[in-house]
């Protein structure tokens, strides 16, 4: 527990040296931003990825000679299937105008024939039926002679998990590159208020205060360093994310799947709590020869 005593010292020596310790936060929120950045990204890659991984549906695109009777026979079995909840056939005309719908007709791809698009069902599986079994189901319906292909969107999820290891990797070497820009920037910094406070430390030893006396107003500076670069990176990142979601185009958010989110609380909390860390002890090993000071 911090007693009053060391509060106040440590408030009274950042207000004396609010210049280097604002210097200090500024360079410390620029690193935290990093990477903060890298998490935001991990974080709407994660979702998108659940997203893609339980996305309920596959398409099954028909063969152009696939005639009615194949289609209202492969609709039942298909109905079936455990796991299966509904089969829906999507007919060349209508796949058609459901494109055209979505891209609003501004496109040139808006004036293809309906012949462009092949005919499919539709299927809507259930979140939790097991990937074997849709793999083991989208094997036979592919050697059905009516079928040309099977969609089940699994090749998103592959990619798409590719790039959160990839961001996870990032997000690491940014964390250790983090760490050592604290380390530095807090220990210069401590280390250079402790030479202007050179005579207040030297009074302090001649009248008998032990070094953990002298050594917790830096502590808690060096924390509130870390602790507070850490904020203004998390509120600096907040205002960019507010303006780039504003510019973002909703379509292509409708196919992600997903809406853009920002970085979770406690991403948020963890940030602030390992700048406070990082800040303390970055101030313990800059004044661990203060003994001798």
């Amino acid at each position: 527990m911090l007693s009053v005593t060391t509060t106040r010292r440590a408030r009274q020596g950042m207000v004396r040296e609010w210049r280097l310790h604002a210097l200090s936060v500024f360079s410390l929120a620029v690193a935290f931003v990093c990477l903060g950045a890298a998490l935001l990204v991990v974080t709407n890659l994660v979702a998108a990825q659940d997203r893609w991984a339980h996305a309920g549906r596959a398409s099954v695109y028909l063969k152009d000679g696939a005639s009615q009777d194949d289609v209202d026979a492969l609709r039942a079995a298909l109905l079936r299937v455990p796991g299966v909840t509904g089969a829906r056939y999507v007919s060349s005309g209508d796949a058609r105008v459901e494109f055209g719908r979505e891209i609003d007709g501004r496109d040139a791809l808006a004036g293809l024939p309906a012949d462009a698009f092949p005919a499919s069902i539709e299927l809507d599986v259930a979140p939790d039926m097991p990937d074997t079994d849709l793999h083991d189901v989208v094997a036979k319906m592919r050697l059905l002679p009516a079928v040309d292909d099977v969609e089940t969107y699994q090749s998103w999820t592959e990619r798409l998990a590719r790039l959160v290891r990839g961001g996870v990797a990032a997000s690491a070497l940014l964390a250790v590159v983090v760490l050592a820009a604290v380390l530095a920037v807090v220990g210069s910094t401590m280390r250079l208020v402790l030479q202007r406070r050179r005579t207040e430390v030297e009074v302090l030893k001649l009248v008998g205060a032990t070094d953990a006396f002298v050594k917790k107003p830096f502590v808690v500076e060096g924390s509130l360093q870390g602790a507070l670069g850490a904020v203004g990176a998390v509120a600096l990142l907040g205002l960019l994310f507010l303006m780039v979601r504003g510019r973002l185009d909703s379509e292509l958010a409708a196919l992600v799947g997903v809406e853009p989110s920002f970085l979770p609380w406690p991403v948020m909390g963890g940030m602030v709590v390992l700048g406070a860390i990082l800040g303390a002890a970055a101030s313990l090993a800059s004044l661990r020869r203060l003994v001798a000071v």
